[in-house]
């Protein structure tokens, strides 16, 4: 019979409390999704009020409270750098509003360059089209269920069988209609492929099209590649004629819808904003725009209070510590905002003394080892939060790059050897742009130690195409 015995271990764990979870989500969210979690937090939980300002009665009735939560304490400590409030009053509304009135008063005559107006979609744009090409109601139908398969860049992926078979209709029909949907603006809009597209726009081209018909069904490839030796060579055609067709090709545009795109437009609000003063740099939080935090004295009056029941009592305990512990954390990521730009401000001084060429090399044990946090905790902080310099606004893991090793023993950080590669590459002839090769070698005789991969990988990074397809028989 086995011998049964008991043994005690001690282990350490660490136990993710829900109150921990909410601290490092608020550390990673940018200041936009900041702004809307506690704006939320907010609607949801009565405890909390937003305040315009922090009085020094608030400061010393929330030092009187300490014993019990002190909350308003939490609220001083939300605001560690204290700035002035923005005078929402003085603020005048953007939306323009047309004057009223009748003709011929005194009124000031209306800048149209003032009115607003929307973008008019693609769908749109093609479907004024449709009305007003002549179209039966049988035909309008189908030209309309063909225009609602088109995509943002103008082409209709999903074959014709299929949308014939979703929206009961023959296949026939569609193909009898789609020819004339074809002839729409934007030119090459409801092609299947990118050749039937340069065809639609090769067919509006008042000149004769044979040969731009031959090098887009048969070359295509060659084209992307600029191989107009080739190409002569299979057509039989003198090389100068084909770059004088493949220049016509060239300025065809392949996402005709794209004019009609909206654009993706990213506002960016600094989180941190850097001044230079005399000599030096000084970090300033942007608290501009997010609530500063209270606890209501009402709901603390009814904690008080003798008169309330258990079941009160509880639910605005609950409520209080959820309170407390989100304007802590909110501070929490404040002040670890600054201490990050702090550190950032002081090891990359030179950068912000000359410019983007001059940033060092600079990894997340920097900052961590000089602030004592953890990486991790850098990573999260540095992650969609922007500071505004006097070389321009940046997002934080700007900063921090690799390095590239130089003769003199020192290194280059990686931004820096991007940007000397972009401006090698800026002046280098069109007709025999340099290979990667040649820029390692480049990069060689002014000291910087690069592998071959290494430029291809950052010249990428840079969306630069590679040499082959940079050269142009244009100039």
């Amino acid at each position: 019979m086995a011998k049964m015995s008991q043994q005690m271990r001690m282990s350490q764990t660490l136990r993710m409390t829900p109150q921990l979870q909410q601290a490092i989500k608020l550390l990673q969210l940018s200041r936009l999704e900041l702004e809307a979690a506690v704006r939320t937090e907010l609607d949801e939980n009565p405890i909390l009020e937003e305040t315009l300002e922090i009085k020094e009665e608030d400061l010393q009735r929330a030092k009187e409270a300490e014993a019990e939560v002190s909350p308003e304490k939490a609220a001083q400590e939300q605001d560690p750098h204290r700035q002035d409030e923005f005078e929402w009053e003085n603020y005048v509304d953007s939306n323009y509003k047309p004057p009223q009135g009748s003709l011929g008063g005194n009124e000031e005559i209306m800048n149209y360059e003032n009115v607003i107006c929307t973008q008019q979609t693609l769908h749109d744009h093609l479907m004024w089209q449709a009305k007003m090409f002549g179209f039966n109601d049988e035909e309008l139908n189908l030209a309309e269920i063909l225009i609602n398969y088109i995509d943002d860049d103008g082409y209709i992926l999903t074959p014709l069988e299929e949308i014939a078979e979703s929206e009961k209709v023959p296949v026939q029909d569609l193909e009898d209609v789609l020819k004339f949907v074809q002839e729409f603006d934007p030119p090459g809009v409801g092609a299947r492929n990118l050749k039937e597209c340069l065809l639609i726009q090769a067919r509006i081209i008042e000149e004769d099209t044979n040969d731009l018909v031959d090098l887009i069904n048969n070359h295509l490839k060659d084209l992307e590649k600029r191989n107009f030796e080739g190409m002569a060579k299979t057509m039989n055609r003198d090389v100068r004629e084909i770059i004088d067709l493949s220049k016509i090709i060239f300025t065809m545009d392949p996402k005709p819808g794209r004019a009609f795109a909206v654009p993706d437009t990213h506002y960016v609000t600094p989180d941190v904003y850097v001044y230079k003063v005399a000599d030096d740099y000084v970090v300033s939080l942007n608290e501009d725009g997010l609530p500063r935090l209270k606890i209501s004295n009402f709901y603390r009056n009814v904690l008080k209070s003798a008169e309330s029941s258990k079941t009160t009592q509880d639910y605005i305990q609950e409520k209080l510590k959820s309170a407390i512990w989100l304007i802590k954390s909110i501070h929490q990521r404040q002040r670890t905002i600054y201490k990050v730009a702090e550190s950032i401000v002081k090891h990359q001084r030179e950068f912000l003394d000359k410019g983007a060429g001059f940033i060092k090399p600079m990894v997340l044990r920097d900052i961590a080892g000089d602030i004592g946090m953890h990486e991790s905790t850098v990573s999260r902080v540095t992650t969609n939060k922007y500071v505004h310099t006097t070389q321009g606004i940046f997002e934080l893991k700007y900063f921090f790059n690799s390095g590239i090793s130089t003769d003199d023993g020192d290194s280059l950080a990686s931004e820096s050897v991007k940007l000397k590669i972009k401006e090698l590459i800026s002046k280098e002839d069109p007709k025999n742009p340099l290979s990667d090769q040649e820029l390692v070698n480049m990069l060689k005789k002014q000291g910087i130690q690069i592998a071959r991969r290494t430029v291809a990988k950052y010249r990428d990074m840079l969306k630069i195409l590679p040499s082959s397809r940079r050269k142009n028989f244009f100039v």
